[in-house]
């Protein structure tokens, strides 16, 4: 039994409040115990600088921050250089749901999915994505709606967990305290049909066993099963 009386696979109580901030095209407050994560979606009818004008294809990216006031001390603003960690996961959510789309389906379209961390307390990234995913659904309804595009682009949802090994012990969906004494970190992003986007699991300390990579790949999808009938 963890220290807030979860169980190993249980989830923290998890809660998608859609349509949040008023002017957003599409937007999701997403809750993962005290983690939360404000997730705006937005579109342009026009292509990044580096690709064809002519492309077939649209595209998906998304930018990331923490506020200030979202950890337990301020964390600075990254208002000229965003950090390593900061373009990671902007990355991270981007090619997530890029995955999960069908881009022919938004030709000459910029998707934009703006990730803000209110409250951080574990699983910062993984949350974003689930809101990400959340706030782009509602996105791409209201462009069916206005007849901006033909066809629904989303091929099937995605969800995403944080797990690791914390005291020997393999455990789903951890908090702060859990994450920052873990020995085995895990991020894992998946379908709902358990194909694999991301599967990232580093050992902070001793190496661990394909049996425990298994364990953490199992509970992370049964995990992620629930995480999609939410949304």
């Amino acid at each position: 039994m963890r220290k807030d009386g979860r169980n190993n696979d249980e989830l923290r109580e998890i809660k998608f409040t859609d349509n949040f901030i008023k002017y957003a095209q599409g937007s999701c407050l997403v809750e993962f115990g005290n983690t939360k994560v404000i997730v705006c979606a937005s579109y342009e009818e026009n292509l990044p600088k580096w690709m064809d004008k002519d492309s077939a294809s649209g595209w998906i990216t998304a930018e990331y921050s923490l506020l200030p006031a979202s950890t337990q001390q301020r964390c600075q603003r990254e208002r000229t250089k965003i950090s390593g960690r900061t373009q990671e996961i902007q990355r991270l959510i981007g090619r997530s749901l890029r995955a999960c789309v069908d881009l022919t389906k938004i030709k000459g379209i910029t998707i934009t999915l703006d990730a803000d961390v209110i409250q951080a307390d574990g699983g910062t990234r993984t949350a974003s994505i689930c809101g990400a995913y959340k706030a782009l659904k509602i996105l791409i309804q209201k462009l069916l709606d206005d007849g901006i595009i033909a066809e629904n682009p989303i091929i099937e949802p995605i969800g995403a967990i944080s797990a690791g090994i914390v005291g020997g012990e393999v455990m789903v969906d951890l908090c702060y305290e859990e994450d920052s004494s873990a020995q085995v970190d895990s991020n894992i992003v998946l379908t709902n049909s358990g194909k694999i986007i991301e599967f990232q699991t580093t050992a902070e300390g001793l190496p661990f066993s394909k049996n425990q990579m298994d364990e953490i790949f199992n509970i992370a999808k049964k995990s992620i099963e629930k995480i999609v009938k939410l949304y």
